[in-house]
């Protein structure tokens, strides 16, 4: 069969749009962050994180000019805290309270032509027993067999949570070779959970895809994509060093309205957080790992702290 330079052009286009129109809209996605996935055997702090999340991409073909895409997110997390261990059943040892906090979420991301983002989200839900910390706990450590559980009578009092977070991400450079870049994420939370600003530099290098088509930025969702993505598979590593101002820390200083927790403690006003981490990416499927490390957060003999987060999703129609 022969095809005329029309034939072949036409056929190129089908193609074309045929690629685009398999791009995938949702993503369903699941995150686990624990102390115990670096093996030192340690069970302090932030002890413990289980995330789901839901987002949606909206028809990028309806947006307006200079903004590459919308999506759309739903949350539910629960974050647990110890002191230096989960058994530590005498409140005049412990060195951080016991703490959870439980909530849904929403959020909205704006992703710009010049790979600059802003993401706005809210969070309400509880802290307190009523955020299932002590029956998690519990549930995970006889699960898995690890060791009897003390301490969660003294944790920091119910409180209703209503948390709000503004983040910005901006692209600073990228290699001619697309291999390397920098970028600058800055964010701010005000709620009575959390409160407090920080800012960062992310250094990724590998297959990199920009930032309003990348996995690292939850944008690997696309609805009649302006922009085609430079890789069809990521896969980088990244180091994000970042300085943080507390203003509020509800699950170490208890409730903002009252003093009614048995152990509480002031905040560390500034925290210097370092992430490293590696994200794998193809087209339905990402997977990430990553280690945190923070300096002391607390105002009490408790210690520096580390964990490893790890992270699934999931992308459909």
């Amino acid at each position: 069969m022969k095809y005329t330079g029309y034939s072949i052009l036409f056929i190129l286009l089908f193609c074309s749009s045929f690629a685009y129109s398999q791009s995938f809209k949702n993503e369903v996605g699941f995150k686990s962050d624990n102390d115990s996935y670096l093996g030192q055997g340690s069970d302090r702090y932030y002890t413990n994180g289980l995330f789901l999340y839901f987002r949606h991409a909206a028809d990028q073909s309806k947006l307006k000019a200079g903004l590459e895409k919308k999506t759309y997110e739903i949350s539910v997390g629960q974050m647990m805290f110890n002191p230096y261990s989960g058994y530590a059943p005498d409140p005049a040892a412990q060195d951080r309270p016991f703490a959870g906090y439980l909530y849904i979420g929403g959020t909205m991301n704006w992703f710009y032509s010049d790979e600059s983002i802003i993401t706005a989200s809210a969070q309400i839900g509880t802290t307190g027993k009523n955020s299932l910390g002590e029956a998690g706990q519990k549930l995970l450590h006889k699960t898995f067999g690890f060791y009897d559980v003390g301490g969660w009578d003294y944790q920091i009092k119910n409180e209703l949570a209503i948390n709000l977070s503004a983040q910005y991400t901006k692209l600073l450079t990228r290699t001619a070779g697309n291999a390397v870049e920098l970028s600058f994420e800055g964010y701010a939370n005000l709620g009575t959970t959390f409160s407090g600003a920080g800012a960062g530099l992310l250094f990724r290098t590998g297959n990199l895809n920009q930032l309003f088509n990348s996995a690292y930025t939850h944008a690997a969702i696309g609805n009649n994509a302006k922009t085609k993505s430079l890789v069809k598979r990521e896969m980088f590593f990244y180091a994000k060093p970042q300085l943080n101002v507390v203003a509020y820390d509800a699950t170490i200083e208890g409730s903002i309205f009252n003093n009614n927790s048995p152990v509480t403690f002031s905040q560390k006003p500034i925290v210097f957080a370092q992430q490293l981490g590696i994200d794998y990416s193809v087209d339905r499927f990402t997977a990430d790992f990553g280690v945190i490390f923070k300096t002391k957060e607390v105002k009490s003999i408790a210690r520096a702290h580390q964990w490893g987060s790890a992270t699934v999703a999931y992308r459909f129609k």
